[in-house]
């Protein structure tokens, strides 16, 4: 006579399942360890390729539009990353001097402003007095060592400027990558579609990758187009307060602005801190500082959402996080291309039957969905 008991320890299906959940969250968590290492090591090479796929979603659709004229996509590709080409050259040639001027002049500018926070008085420099009374308190505590000086002919300009062949490098890395991948036409569609089984799969794929090339280069596209015109009003405006270097300050304005947050408090702090120094005023840098942040908040707050947002709205805490995640492992470009990255993760998810939940979770999706068939 059997028992219960003796049926359950007999079943190995209990004793195949155990060890499997008992491993799976150090191997999960395993996993994300070395995924997140491996971001923040190979950030040189995954940052210009996130950026060329990021621009063949958005190329491709104007890509089949030249192709329903009899251009081969080798064709369209070469024009594009000849146009890529020559509007950087063409930045690169009108902004080299004043740029220069500007990065040349940063150290010293940097220097005026200190010298003025001390010059104020008050708290700053009762502070500044702390700070150096709790350094000598702490230096005669140690044991005698011998000073050094290092001298160093370089200077903050110099020191940029050496950065230089790195950054164009993975410039021209992009756009190398970015030709090849527009060249290769829907090679990537149809490798995808024949990787997957049903054909319901198929349209699915279909769907999802023409669904990321539209919405994500209707945001790109729009978002540069606003961002130019933000960058012109506020080098005028700038320009109008008797700014140095106002270009520069615009194409910094237009560059600021991809980074959501952060970009547009960023460019008014500096430009606050250059009129502090350039138009000698506490009162002259507080305007330049609202002149700045009113401009920007009327793109963030009206034109952006009339013209953009309203396709597609995200969450803005996961906004905020997924941010600062690639601002934290791949820097500047990483906040850059944050929100790019963010946008195609949500529409798979919404074309995803099972990540739809994730999909809400992201933001809205205020496409019209289909009512369904009523019987």
């Amino acid at each position: 006579m059997t028992s219960s008991s003796s049926d359950t320890s007999a079943d190995p299906s209990l004793f195949a399942q155990t060890p499997i959940s008992r491993l799976a969250i150090p191997i999960t968590g395993i996993f994300v360890i070395l995924l997140l290492q491996a971001l923040v090591w190979a950030s040189d090479f995954l940052i210009p390729v996130t950026a060329a796929i990021l621009g063949y979603f958005v190329l491709n659709r104007p890509r089949r539009w030249l192709s329903g004229f009899g251009i081969p996509p080798i064709i369209s590709a070469a024009i594009f990353t000849a146009i890529l080409t020559c509007l950087g050259a063409l930045l690169l040639i009108q902004l080299s001097a004043p740029a220069a001027q500007f990065i040349e002049d940063l150290p010293s500018l940097v220097e005026e402003i200190k010298q003025k926070l001390s010059a104020a008085g008050g708290t700053l420099e009762a502070i500044n007095d702390a700070t150096v009374a709790a350094e000598e308190i702490v230096a005669d505590q140690k044991k005698e060592t011998v000073e050094v000086e290092v001298v160093s002919n370089t200077g903050f300009a110099a020191a940029l400027f050496s950065m230089a062949p790195g950054f164009l490098s993975r410039i021209l890395f992009t756009l190398i990558l970015l030709f090849f991948l527009v060249a290769s036409g829907d090679m990537f569609l149809m490798k995808t579609l024949q990787s997957v089984e049903r054909f319901s799969d198929k349209r699915r794929a279909v769907a999802v990758l023409h669904s990321i090339e539209d919405r994500l280069g209707y945001y790109l596209g729009g978002i540069a187009l606003i961002n130019f015109g933000l960058g012109v009003a506020i080098g005028v405006a700038m320009s109008l307060w008797g700014m140095p270097s106002a270009i520069v300050l615009g194409f910094m304005a237009f560059g600021l602005n991809f980074v959501p947050f952060l970009g547009g408090l960023m460019g008014a702090t500096i430009a606050a801190a250059i009129a502090f120094v350039s138009l000698d005023g506490t009162w002259a840098a507080a305007g330049v500082f609202a002149t700045y942040i009113i401009l920007t908040s009327i793109e963030g707050q009206l034109v952006t959402p009339m013209l953009i947002s309203r396709r597609m709205r995200l969450n803005t805490t996961v906004v905020f996080l997924t941010v600062a995640f690639f601002a934290w492992i791949w820097s500047v470009m990483g906040m850059v291309v944050a929100l790019p990255i963010l946008i195609v993760i949500k529409i798979v998810c919404d074309e995803t039957d099972s990540l739809k939940t994730l999909g809400l979770f992201l933001g809205d999706n205020n496409q019209r969905r289909k009512s369904p068939p009523q019987t």
